[in-house]
């Protein structure tokens, strides 16, 4: 008589497998939809956290079924490994991102200069749902900043302004920054009086008596910044999943020397998990390449 041993099934094991590969699909989705399409942040932040929900689910059922493949030799064994190669991905990314949030301050706008921060050309707006912050920057959070990245600070070089201009215009597109809006461009232009007339215009005038008009009132609009200040603002995104920051740099000159300001601030969330200060910090490097051999101190 033949005695046929029957491997009982792990069912706990399939069902971690299912749950992995939902939560790893729901992430993928959701990562590939805030970066390449038109999911905000805190749209995309809600599906990460429920992807990694279902995958912290299926974690204690893949643990039962290797524990029952290791008791009674239940079949499941690959299928709970699969479960738990899945489930890594959603709960990897949110283990880090909790990591950063809770070793980092919670600064959510960066600048170069503590005391003057960059003024925004236009002040970026965008609506938070479930991710509101602070109206404005405080002193005590410069503090902090600098207390989190002393070696944070600006650039000063023993350069014209528009050399120093020409170096950040090369920077920008390797650091991955699209500037959107200038003031004070006139500034790093050439002076229009010291090109040559056109062919036209050295014909002789006809005597005409010029027209009045009438005198401009004066503007109530805020000027925000020095008058000698060239600020450029713009926008970048992280190189994986996109999150969007805005930015602004500012151009000061002072005697023989240009000093250049970086403020950088998340689109979302009151804490920008340090990537502000890589930003900023990348971008300077960047320049002080551009413009080797004329730095100062």
């Amino acid at each position: 008589m033949t005695v046929r041993f029957v491997r009982p099934v792990s069912h706990s094991a399939t069902a971690a497998r299912r749950l992995g590969i939902s939560a790893l699909v729901l992430f993928l989705i959701a990562a590939l939809a805030h970066r390449f399409g038109p999911l905000t942040t805190p749209d995309f932040l809600a599906l990460l956290f429920l992807s990694a929900a279902i995958a912290l689910a299926s974690v204690p059922l893949s643990l039962m079924g290797l524990a029952r493949l290791w008791q009674v030799g239940a079949e499941g064994g690959v299928a709970a490994a699969k479960g738990l190669v899945y489930a890594a991905v959603p709960l990897g990314v949110v283990a880090t991102g909790a990591f950063y949030y809770y070793t980092l301050p919670a600064l959510y706008d960066i600048s170069t200069d503590l005391t003057d921060a960059p003024a925004w050309v236009a002040e970026p707006k965008a609506r938070q749902q479930w991710l509101p912050r602070p109206v404005n920057v405080t002193s005590a959070d410069r503090r902090i900043q600098f207390s989190a990245y002393p070696g944070l600070t600006g650039r000063r070089y023993e350069g014209a302004l528009d050399r120093v201009y020409e170096g950040v215009q090369k920077a920008l597109p390797s650091a991955r920054i699209g500037i959107t809006r200038k003031q004070g461009i006139e500034l790093v232009q050439p002076d229009i009086s010291e090109r040559p007339a056109p062919q036209d215009e050295q014909a002789p005038v006809p005597d005409v008596a010029p027209i009045p008009l009438p005198r401009p009132q004066p503007s109530l609009t805020p000027v925000f910044g020095n008058a000698g200040d060239v600020l450029l603002q713009g926008e970048t995104r992280t190189l994986v999943f996109g999150l969007r920051f805005d930015v602004v740099i500012r151009l000061r000159e002072d005697a023989e020397t240009t000093s250049v300001d970086i403020r950088v601030a998340p689109r979302y969330g009151a804490h920008d998990l340090g990537i502000g200060e890589q930003i900023a910090e990348d971008f300077l490097d960047r320049l002080d390449t551009e413009l080797l051999g004329i730095a100062g101190n």
